[in-house]
């Protein structure tokens, strides 16, 4: 797709792919050999129908598109931006064996676009009262299983912590790479279908499960995420100039710092930023600090590029941008002045040895190579875990050894009327597998529910 250019979007928070026209839209529609076996669609965990919708973009049928697409994904155009589809739907594609599959998620998100700027049709909906449902958190898992779970009929009441919906899409995403707009607009289609979504509240602190389950609550999925950041565990990390990504994506986005003054959010970022981690998330903190105002961006990662888990379009995006990769190093300490501010960076160097259980390969310390890095600034991007909040005031919930819920498949957990997927069940992971984490939660629920 056509893009900014990089020496003027890292001035902007401005959305950086400009999209398929219509001419583009049909030209890489018509690459699409609709193949029988549909490897694409097996490789995609919203189900999505892919050679139908790319077919009816071909024959100018958009309205027939965007409906095969809605008809598993209720986030379209959020997906067509975020979804990471080199790893799944084009990854199996025949013509990946040419070296360039079908764009996918570009013509997703044309679909999406399309439908956006000509006017949505009436959502899909079943005039039935079936029971009541409860999703605790309105991230991707949490409005995908409601609008699988309202489609078919059921009172759906999502509750949200933040006073914001989209859970990771709002307050981690930056605008850059998924415009707010989109995500609020995708929402409000959700609850066109009947959805309720109460904002500001927190389960576990207003009212538990069990007070739900008093006021008719028949079945409850749990999406809250993975929103309790990790840190490195160095000496330094208390230092001023030191943030969780968490944090540090929050303020920039939910908080929109990035619109300074009309937002007055603070949010402090030095002049040499070093950014610890090599995922999304780190690569969206790196370019933020960079837009924030920072002369020197720096990703500091354990491992090579080849194990890193970012998207192939974050990573060179970031390097168009002059982002500076510090590979094979690993922080060992942060160091300050005396007023407690960050002044630099002791790391090591690493080479690396035999895979370990991420089947990676794992990073050695080099004996001796200890160097230090000029930085006043650290995000800290290595990843995140379950907040205890509310899972603390469920009875008979089994958790793992990492806090995160134990759900099967399919989104069944130790208690018969709690259901759970996405984040809070696998530890940080895509957007579009927390989505189909929910889609399946749907269907286990409605089995549960249609049981009784």
């Amino acid at each position: 797709m056509r893009e900014q250019d990089p020496k003027e979007r890292i001035k902007n928070f401005k959305e950086v792919p400009y999209g398929y026209n219509e001419e583009e839209a049909l030209q890489e529609a018509s690459r699409c050999l609709q193949c029988k076996a549909k490897p694409c669609v097996k490789g995609c965990p919203a189900e999505v129908e892919i050679p139908e919708f790319i077919m009816a973009i071909k024959e100018k049928r958009f309205k027939d598109a965007i409906s095969v697409i809605k008809n598993t994904n209720s986030l379209p155009a959020v997906c067509g931006r975020v979804c990471p589809q080199e790893d799944q739907c084009e990854k199996v594609c025949v013509l990946m064996k040419a070296g360039k599959p079908i764009n996918i998620g570009a013509l997703e998100r044309y679909a999406a676009d399309r439908e956006r700027e000509e006017g949505f049709s009436d959502p899909d909906k079943k005039n039935e009262d079936k029971d009541k449902i409860a999703v605790l958190g309105a991230g991707p898992a949490g409005l995908a299983a409601a609008a699988d779970l309202a489609r078919i009929g059921y009172k759906v009441t999502i509750f949200e912590a933040l006073h914001k919906p989209g859970g990771v899409l709002t307050y981690g995403i930056p605008e850059f790479r998924l415009p707010k707009e989109i995500v609020d607009i995708e929402v409000e289609q959700i609850k066109k279908m009947g959805v309720d979504l109460k904002l500001n509240y927190i389960i576990g602190k207003i009212k538990t499960i069990d007070m739900l389950r008093k006021e008719g609550f028949k079945a409850f999925f749990i999406a809250t995420g993975a929103g309790l950041p990790y840190f490195m565990g160095i000496e330094g990390e208390n230092l001023n100039g030191v943030y969780s990504a968490n944090e540090f994506l929050t303020r920039a986005n939910l908080m929109k710092a990035y619109k300074f003054p009309e937002y007055d959010t603070p949010i402090n970022v030095g002049k040499k930023v070093a950014v610890i981690g090599a995922g999304n998330v780190a690569m969206d903190s790196a370019r933020c600090a960079l837009r924030l105002g920072a002369e020197e961006v720096y990703i500091v990662y354990r491992r090579s590029e080849e194990e890193m888990p970012a998207r192939i379009d974050e990573i060179h995006h970031a390097k168009e941008e002059g982002i500076v990769f510090h590979l094979l190093t690993t922080p060992v300490k942060i160091c300050g002045d005396d007023d407690g501010n960050i002044e630099k960076m002791i790391c090591l160097k690493n080479e690396l040895g035999e895979p370990d259980s991420s089947g990676r390969r794992r990073p050695v310390p080099v004996e001796g190579s200890e160097f230090e890095m000029a930085i006043d600034t650290v995000i800290v991007a290595i990843g995140n875990g379950p907040n205890p909040l509310l899972l603390d005031t469920i009875d008979g919930l089994k958790l793992n050894r990492w806090g995160n819920v134990e759900a099967d498949e399919n989104g069944k957990t130790s208690v018969k009327d709690i259901f759970a997927g996405g984040d809070i069940v696998t530890g940080a992971a895509t957007v579009i597998a927390a989505m189909g984490a929910g889609k399946q939660a749907a269907r286990t629920i409605d089995k549960h529910l249609s049981s009784l």
